[in-house]
């Protein structure tokens, strides 16, 4: 049981990845958030995003000695 819950906990490292993978699905202009093309929201919406997973992924499968 322990093993299988790091195992889904590492997955949720390929999440970003996968929304970020491959730039024709949000490579447009619209819409635009503060004067932001979705483009570039769209990917700084993924750091914090990205950052939270990672330490979802970090907390579950470190290992306290």
């Amino acid at each position: 049981m322990e093993k299988s819950r790091k195992k889904a906990a590492l997955w949720l490292l390929v999440i970003p990845y996968i929304g970020l993978l491959w730039p024709p699905l949000y490579n447009m202009r619209e819409p635009a958030l503060f004067g932001f093309p979705f483009f570039y929201w769209y990917q700084l919406l993924w750091v914090p995003i990205t950052a939270t997973l990672t330490f979802i992924a970090y907390r579950s499968t470190r290992h306290d000695d």
